[in-house]
């Protein structure tokens, strides 16, 4: 495994056609269903970049800013923004898009925090981050106080 890799090595973009057995009682897409789908895509790109299982340890933040409709297509990007010792934040964003008319939407963001597993499911050394532009730097440090922040909290 490499002592570092570059952000683009684990970014991740997976798309899902929206069927009615998705939609809430309103008719959109559930958000759960949604919230699933970002947690696969986090966790799929924090993986690619441990090269060993990863698990869920904390969702920083999950904003929706619009509904999914049932015949979007959903697309999720995922990339890592920040990697500890064991840990890192991955950033997913979501947009749908109606594949009629091409309309896309950015649906919603989230922040998910992964450990790196070894073969005996304890958390593992993960490698640096390679940054390699200004959005890349930018990320590394909202995420870095976002990670101070929780481990603040924890200690309390």
């Amino acid at each position: 495994m490499p002592d570092k890799k570059r952000v683009a090595d684990s970014e991740v973009s997976l798309h899902q056609f929206m069927l009615p057995q998705h939609a809430n009682p309103l008719g959109n897409v559930h958000g759960g269903i949604i919230m699933k789908l970002v947690d696969e895509a986090g966790g799929l790109c924090a993986m690619r970049h441990a090269q060993r299982p990863a698990v869920t340890i904390a969702i920083d933040s999950m904003t929706f800013h619009s509904p999914v409709h049932v015949g979007n297509l959903l697309t999720l990007k995922a990339s890592i923004h920040y990697v500890g010792n064991t840990s890192m934040e991955v950033g997913v964003r979501v947009t749908a898009e109606n594949p009629i008319t091409g309309e896309q939407t950015h649906t919603n963001s989230a922040r998910l925090v992964y450990v790196a597993l070894d073969d005996n499911g304890r958390a593992t050394k993960v490698p640096g981050l390679i940054l390699e532009n200004d959005t890349q730097r930018r990320r590394w440090d909202a995420a870095k106080e976002r990670q101070a922040e929780r481990l603040r909290r924890e200690k309390e």
